[in-house]
């Protein structure tokens, strides 16, 4: 998590990474429950994710994300942030859930937040994220964050899908929810716009024709679409 002094009603920019499986009454995806005493969405079901780091943008991924995902991303942050975009979104749902999404490889000089996925004999890869959504904070929230949202298929992960014993307390109640239940969590209004976009994705292996981007920098929130 974010260790440096700021404004906690700064805008920062966040990953999440929504995780996909087959079920057997149809496609699943991962969430958590968020703790009664958060700040930010106390008591809802969430996706993994969080803020990005400092120590992101050096994390050496041995692939970066697939056009046009690449592009899209480019389109809502610099070049050079793009990467720690990418980082954050592996190290959140590693952090959070104890899944892995990496590549064998070894990673001797791996940072401290990043050692337990690297005792695994894994490397951050993106090359199973797709890049399928954007959201701003609206103003006036104690937290706000530009969160992009990726999409990744649950056999892009290492190990046992289903053994959460390396998450961290940040979640509880991991467990993979059938979309067709999704709606009946208690959800963040924008956790439910994005489950609405998504769900047509969950069985096509390729990037969204465009990506939706919810701006709320202004009095009245704006839908966008990345293309």
């Amino acid at each position: 998590m974010i260790t440096q002094t700021m404004d906690k009603t700064q805008v920062r920019d966040a990953a999440t990474v929504i995780v996909h499986r087959a079920g057997a009454d149809g496609p699943e995806i991962l969430m958590g429950q968020r703790g009664a005493n958060a700040v930010f969405m106390p008591n809802k079901f969430v996706f993994p994710g969080g803020a990005v780091d400092p120590g992101d943008a050096d994390i050496p991924l041995l692939d970066l994300l697939a056009q046009p995902c690449r592009d899209r991303l480019g389109q809502c942050a610099p070049a050079e942030r793009a990467p720690a975009l990418v980082a954050a979104a592996i190290r959140e749902l590693w952090e959070e859930t104890g899944l892995v999404l990496g590549a064998p490889g070894p990673w001797p000089d791996a940072p401290a937040d990043w050692q337990g996925f690297a005792a695994r004999g894994y490397r951050p890869t993106a090359a199973s994220l797709r890049f399928v959504f954007r959201a701003i904070t609206p103003p006036g929230r104690p937290r706000r964050f530009d969160a992009r949202f990726f999409l990744t298929a649950a056999k892009g992960l290492s190990g046992d899908i289903n053994g959460f014993s390396d998450a961290s307390d940040e979640l509880t109640h991991l467990q993979w929810v059938p979309i067709t239940q999704a709606r009946s969590f208690d959800l963040a209004f924008i956790t439910k716009v994005v489950l609405a976009e998504v769900e047509p994705l969950l069985t096509i292996d390729a990037p969204p024709a465009s990506v939706p981007f919810v701006e709320n920098d202004d009095p009245v929130s704006t839908v966008k679409r990345l293309v």
